[in-house]
C-alpha cells in the first residue's frame, strides 16, 4: 500500500495534515472499534485497516531527530535561500499561495532529508494543482533526490523505481535526465 491508499483508507486526500490524519483516524476508530462492534467482523477488519492507514502515515509525520515536529513557520534563513515561485495565472490566489508555501516547506524537507515526507507533500500538490509544470518539475526531483538517496542507503531497486518514475513525471527536463544518468551509472559501479 503506498502513502495515496493510506489517506484514502481514512477518507483523505493525499498531503493532508497532521492534525487532519489524527482528526480522521479518532473520528473512525471511534466508530469502527471492536468494542463499539462486538460482533461486527466486517467493522473489526475495517478497524485495523484504519489503525494500518494511521500507523504507516506517522512515520511520514515522525519529529526529527531532535524530537521536533515539522515546524509550522519557517526560519529566516530558509526563507532567505527560496527562490520565488513561478507566478501561474491559471491559479486562483489561494493555489498560487498554497504552492509557495508547498515550496518553502519542500525546501525544508529536502535540507533535514526527509524524503518521504517530501514526496507525500508534492504528491497532495500535484493532486490539488493537476496542471501546474512547475509543480510536476518539483515532483520528479523530489523522486530524484529519493532515489539518490536510497543509492547511499544501498537500496538499489529501490532507487531505480523511484529514478524511473522522475523521468516518467518530467520527460523533458534534460537537466534531470542529466543527473538521473549519474545515478544509474552509479547504481551499475555498485553493481559490479
Amino acid at each position: 500500500m503506498g502513502l495515496a491508499d493510506h489517506y484514502r483508507t481514512l477518507g483523505l486526500r493525499t498531503g493532508a495534515t497532521f492534525d487532519d490524519v489524527k482528526a480522521a483516524y479518532r473520528k473512525l476508530a471511534r466508530k469502527y472499534h471492536p468494542d463499539v462492534n462486538p460482533d461486527d467482523q466486517r467493522a473489526q477488519d475495517r478497524f485495523i485497516r484504519v489503525t494500518k492507514a494511521y500507523e504507516s502515515l506517522l512515520d511520514v509525520f515522525q519529529p526529527d531527530e531532535n524530537g521536533e515536529d515539522q515546524p509550522d513557520e519557517y526560519d529566516e534563513e530558509v526563507d532567505d535561500e527560496v527562490s520565488p515561485v513561478q507566478t501561474n495565472p491559471g491559479l486562483s490566489e489561494h493555489e498560487q499561495k498554497l504552492k509557495q508555501d508547498s515550496y518553502k516547506q519542500l525546501q525544508v524537507l529536502f535540507k533535514q532529508k526527509k524524503y518521504p515526507r517530501a514526496i507525500a507533500l508534492v504528491e497532495g500538490l500535484a493532486q490539488r494543482i493537476t496542471q501546474d509544470p512547475e509543480v510536476r518539475q518539483w515532483q520528479a526531483i523530489t523522486y530524484q533526490r529519493w532515489g539518490r538517496d536510497l543509492i547511499t542507503q544501498g537500496q538499489l531497486g529501490k532507487a531505480r523505481i523511484y529514478l524511473d518514475k522522475a523521468l516518467k513525471t518530467d520527460p523533458l527536463n534534460k537537466s534531470l535526465w542529466v543527473e538521473i544518468n549519474r545515478d544509474f551509472q552509479s547504481i551499475e559501479q555498485r553493481l559490479r
